[in-house]
């Protein structure tokens, strides 16, 4: 499985975006992960797919990957829609919706 290259994208359940600056690489999986029969955890015999590499630019993690000649993909960053509201306009006259409480 090829490796990837990616840019994390922002945690859901907070406001910041610390750690979404860097690209993430990724080894893929070389053997299926298999479960403990004792404790039940989840493991494989490839460390390899635990290791996450950090680069400041997708072009680092590329050269990278060619320099030691893995297979990666490239998976570009989804652009945030982000749509400015005022508190304000929660208690305007011209409201539209009307108030709920």
């Amino acid at each position: 499985m090829p490796a990837r290259i990616y840019k994390q994208p922002k945690a859901a359940g907070q406001s910041g975006l610390a750690s979404t600056q860097e690209w993430v690489f990724e080894y893929g999986q070389a053997a299926p992960r298999s479960r403990d029969p004792l404790m039940g955890w989840s493991g494989g015999s490839d460390p390899q797919s635990q290791i996450r590499l950090y680069f400041a630019s997708c072009e680092e993690a590329v050269a990278y990957a060619q320099r030691k000649k893995i297979e990666a993909e490239v998976e570009q960053p989804v652009e945030r829609v982000r749509s400015p509201k005022v508190y304000a306009d929660n208690f305007a006259s011209d409201r539209i919706q009307n108030w709920t409480h």
